[in-house]
């Protein structure tokens, strides 16, 4: 059984013993609905004590420890609630968690090995993912939208041996190289599994063992390996990035940090990725609760909230606000628990609904790599703004070159933290991506920024998605942007395409809102008053649903790769030329 290992850990200072008590780590605040007009830098505000540079203590930030003292301390506070009725109090999560954790261990699953989990969100997640990480072994999450090649990657990159996997997903493992795996635990019933694999139903894996067979001594310390969170795929094939228990305990307080003991976040956002896991981390770190549900649903979110009496949420990321926001206004808008939440990005619509519905707002900029390295203040009304580097983060916006470009220039965000550990450790199996990431000592996001003479971050682009049309440099983000102004668009994607005159010409992907037709001269009209001549795209094609990971992020590899099809306008074609103003 592969053990994962990271790329570059040993050059990294791996000293714990200077140790500190991170007890109470998160501010205490007020349990009423706060007042709009705070105006605090959420990770001074909420996380005054996290960011000593010391390295926190195993009972503060490993998982096991963090099972084991809320059991202890607060035994039948609701942990879990989920959308069967299952309600799980810190007690039980805690037995059911060794149940499977004694099970997998007669399996030969020890620290260190590497455990695949291709489950939807809901109770057989939460306690295989625990239980995983109990026996000090690696949480590793496959997108259930995975099939074919995409399925073979993350196998063969993961390096497990066992998998445990929806029944209804296991007939997929028929159509991809299964390649080291052995052992495939399946949940629910009629998995149909390919031979030579050992198929086990989780209820056979379950009454092979007893807790009290369990043997525990694993010395799990915050810089082992938690988990191998795969990238989305947006922009290639999917990286394996190497999370500690730390990276968790990080992103999860930085998102959800605030939530209080007793109070419950919304966990709506997939658990094969790191938001909606971070999450539940900072949950369970804060003694606090999490309500599961299968996924983002525009028309049941507020029920849910209501329903769950959650105070918090993982997070709203990318169209689920414009999703929110072109809902009819209610009576009963103001009337829900919802306090305070992550999210990004910050804009027009934003504003409003927070009003609307009120609760408080904060945005940033993570990702998988690296938990939230940007953070704002609450409320922030600053569009488009990621806000500052927070504490313990060095930020620069380098050239290709790695060096460091003048306010206002837009280059690559690299980053470093004073605290080993809490960011990525490499990727699985990629040594030269790992070092290609890391390079001159900066993690490099691959995510071109811009700063303002006040510190300020703005996302411009992910670098690979910029567009280059005639000498100048177009930021897809603000040709979206522009895009979505117009009342027909739901949701919008810009690509580049090839042009016969060399570089890209901007091509124009956008979803009708439902029951609206977008007139594509109508478009062209509106861009053509609000953006430069260069930006306005010259292909529009409309889709009724864009292609989307299931964080709601367009994989706009797919559109490139069609390019410009049958259906695409095309605003040359149609005779409509523009050209730059020639001034007197």
């Amino acid at each position: 059984m592969r053990r994962a290992e990271g790329a570059y850990g040993d050059l990294l200072d791996d000293d714990g013993a200077s140790m500190t008590d991170h007890d109470g780590c998160a501010a205490k605040l007020q349990t009423q609905k706060p007042d709009h007009a705070t105006n605090l830098r959420a990770d001074q505000a909420l996380h005054p004590v996290w960011f000593d540079p010391k390295m926190p203590e195993r009972k503060d930030c490993v998982l096991g420890e963090l099972l084991e003292s809320g059991a202890a301390n607060h035994p039948e506070r609701v942990f879990a609630r989920f959308e069967n009725g299952d309600n799980w109090t810190y007690r039980a999560t805690l037995q059911r968690v060794r149940k499977l954790a004694a099970s997998l261990q007669k399996l030969g699953v020890q620290k260190g090995d590497c455990v695949l989990v291709w489950l939807p969100n809901g109770p057989d997640l939460i306690q295989t993912w625990f239980a995983i990480n109990y026996l000090g072994a690696v949480y590793a999450p496959i997108n259930t939208a995975y099939r074919g090649n995409l399925l073979e990657h993350v196998i063969a990159n993961s390096g497990a041996s066992i998998i445990v996997a929806h029944a209804e997903l296991c007939e997929r493992l028929f159509n991809c190289n299964t390649r080291q795996l052995e052992t495939v635990i399946a949940t629910g019933p009629g998995a149909k599994v390919p031979a030579p694999l050992l198929h086990l139903t989780i209820d056979q894996v379950l009454s092979s063992s007893v807790d009290t067979e369990l043997q525990r001594d694993f010395g799990v310390m915050p810089w082992d390996t938690l988990a191998i969170i795969y990238t989305s795929g947006t922009t290639g094939a999917s990286k394996g990035i190497l999370c500690s228990h730390l990276h968790f305990y990080t992103i999860g307080l930085l998102a959800v940090g605030f939530i209080e003991p007793g109070e419950r976040c919304l966990v709506n956002l997939p658990l094969f990725h790191i938001g909606a896991a971070g999450g539940v981390y900072g949950s369970l770190a804060r003694g606090a609760g999490i309500a599961v549900v299968d996924g983002f649903n525009t028309e049941k979110f507020w029920d849910q909230v209501r329903d769950y009496d959650c105070a918090v949420g993982c997070g709203l990321v990318g169209s689920m606000v414009t999703f929110l926001a072109s809902r009819p206004a209610a009576d009963n808008d103001r009337d829900n628990p919802l306090r305070r939440i992550l999210v990004a990005p910050v804009n027009h619509m934003l504003v409003d609904l927070a009003a609307r519905h009120d609760f408080e707002y904060f945005t940033g900029f993570g990702m998988g790599e690296a938990p939230i390295p940007l953070i704002s203040e609450l409320n922030p009304t600053l569009l488009g703004c990621c806000g500052t580097s927070r504490s313990g983060i060095e930020c620069r916006i380098v050239d290709s070159h790695d060096l460091e470009v003048q306010p206002g220039e837009t280059g690559e965000l690299v980053i470093r933290s004073d605290l080993p550990w809490s960011m990525n450790h490499g990727y699985v199996g990629m040594p030269e991506a790992t070092c290609d990431a890391w390079r001159n000592g900066w993690f490099h996001t691959g995510d071109a920024f811009r700063q303002d003479a006040d510190g300020n971050y703005y996302f411009v682009d992910r670098i690979k998605d910029s567009i280059r049309r005639r000498g100048e440099n177009i930021s897809s983000v603000e040709v979206e942007a522009a895009v979505m102004q117009h009342p027909t668009v739901q949701d919008a994607a810009a690509i580049p395409v090839p042009s016969d005159l060399g570089e890209d010409e901007v091509m124009i992907v956008v979803q009708p809102r439902e029951g609206e037709q977008v007139v594509a001269q109508e478009l062209i009209q509106l861009l053509s008053e609000i953006l430069p001549y260069f930006m306005v795209p010259r292909y529009i094609r409309i889709m009724s649903d864009l292609p989307k990971t299931p964080t709601n992020k367009v994989r706009k590899f797919l559109l490139r790769e069609q390019g410009v099809t049958k259906d695409t306008w095309d605003r040359e074609a149609a005779g409509i030329k523009l050209k730059r103003e020639k001034l007197s």
